[in-house]
């Protein structure tokens, strides 16, 4: 034992050691700091006045914009990035994807591809998918995604580790860790030796306190958000279960996010005070009125008709089978769009989300991802208020308002360009053609 007036010498020149460092700074060299970059953009794009400047440059010093705009001044030793043949706007933001899922094959109900997914990949190998995810939605021009659940355990905060520490590339992650849910998850019909597998997806609760309890365990697990799936056929979380839930994640600071479809479950959310409520393709116009006084976002994942038909068809239909599908898709896809008007009308705000889980044909992650952006000008959106749902908006959503979402000044440097002018063809966001994430080039 240690006499308690009497310091160990080997304490004593650790304490020595710490200060001289202090005093003198560590004895590594650090490397130089890399010079100021400068894109000299032939159009820049303000999300939040819809103004475009023409000849602006964009300067960029360790890894956020130092200056924007036609009067901005390059630095004698910055390297120049030319761009001046695109309009440069903010990363865009994917507020609802899943970059450890990647199905294939034909989806309907019950189906069984989750199930697999979770007893043949685990969380491990599930990770290393989402980074390939990852980096193809990077390079589509994605900088920022929420990625919500379906995740394995905590796959998604390994991943958005990893990318933080520079292991691999790919987008900023916010991470919800497992989803919140009643029982059974999102899983279809499961045998009961079969049923463990419910807990590598979800955190079922039932009653308050075990609401109470996966929120803290969430957190505990490096949750940025609160992922709740309020529904799931009749399976429905308690509104009593949301308040708490909603309460004990904003005690801490956290958001919470609601998959939530029909009168019932979109009603329970809207009242237990969400920050965002996921696909709703189905909610009541009473429960919109109460999403916008609340400043409730409402994240339409919805897709064009033909890809739904290209997802949900098979090579094997008859003629017959085949225009039933096309009529389903088309049905579905006016649904979708109907909603999505009248929440415009009630002054609902939108916030981009692809909900992206499926391998697209001969498209990348995270150009299939954009396709969503579409149908929201299907529905009547300008195509500024279409970028900024996947800018501006998605970024107050997710609280980072302050850091992504735009050009200003302090900003993170996260910049992309597109050919042509994107407020006059939205479809120009599906070509990007330069990606800069952190003041890094990703792809030029």
């Amino acid at each position: 034992m240690i006499p308690r007036n009497r310091t160990p010498w080997r304490i004593s020149l650790s304490v020595t050691a710490l200060a001289w460092v202090a005093i003198c700074g560590p004895a590594v060299a650090q490397p130089p700091a890399e010079p100021p970059a400068v894109l000299r953009c032939g159009r820049m794009l303000n999300v939040r006045t819809g103004a475009v400047e023409v000849n602006a440059l964009i300067v960029v010093s360790n890894g956020r914009i130092a200056a924007s705009g036609a009067a901005a001044v390059a630095p004698p030793n910055a390297r120049v990035i030319d761009l001046s043949n695109s309009t440069c706007l903010p990363g865009l933001i994917d507020v609802h994807t899943h970059l450890l899922q990647n199905y294939s094959g034909r989806l309907g109900g019950d189906d069984p591809n989750m199930a697999l997914t979770v007893a043949t990949l685990g969380t491990t190998r599930r990770a290393l998918l989402g980074a390939a995810m990852g980096r193809e939605d990077l390079e589509a021009g994605i900088t920022t995604v929420r990625d919500l659940g379906n995740s394995g355990w905590n796959g998604d905060v390994a991943l958005r580790d990893a990318i933080r520490s520079g292991w691999v590339v790919g987008p900023r992650i916010v991470a919800s860790t497992r989803a919140l849910s009643a029982a059974g998850g999102q899983f279809g019909g499961l045998a009961p030796e079969a049923q463990k597998l419910i807990e590598n997806e979800y955190v079922v609760i039932s009653g308050v306190e075990e609401a109470r309890k996966a929120v803290r365990q969430a957190l505990y697990d490096g949750a940025d958000v609160i992922k709740v799936i309020v529904n799931t056929g009749p399976r429905v979380v308690s509104l009593e279960e949301m308040k708490v839930i909603v309460d004990e994640a904003a005690r801490v600071g956290r958001k919470v996010a609601a998959h939530a479809i029909g009168d019932l479950a979109t009603r329970i959310a809207a009242e237990a005070g969400v920050a965002s409520i996921e696909h709703a393709y189905t909610v009541p116009d009473d429960v919109l009125a109460m999403m916008a006084r609340k400043s409730i976002f409402l994240v339409p994942t919805d897709y064009p008709a033909e890809d739904y038909l290209t997802f949900g068809g098979d090579a094997s239909m008859t003629p017959e089978q085949r225009k039933q599908a096309e009529q389903g898709a088309q049905s579905f896809a006016e649904a979708s769009r109907a909603r999505t008007q009248r929440a415009i009308k009630a002054g609902v705000r939108i916030a981009f989300g692809s909900d992206e889980y499926y391998q697209f044909p001969n498209s990348t992650r995270g150009q299939s991802s954009l396709h969503t952006l579409r149908t929201y000008a299907n529905a009547g959106m300008s195509p500024l208020d279409v970028i900024r749902t996947a800018t501006m908006n998605a970024a107050e959503l997710l609280g980072m308002e302050s850091r992504i979402g735009g050009l200003e000044t302090g900003k993170f440097a996260d910049v992309i360009a597109v050919p042509g002018d994107p407020l006059t063809d939205v479809r120009l966001l599906e070509r990007v053609s330069f990606v800069m994430k952190n003041g890094k080039v990703v792809r030029q």
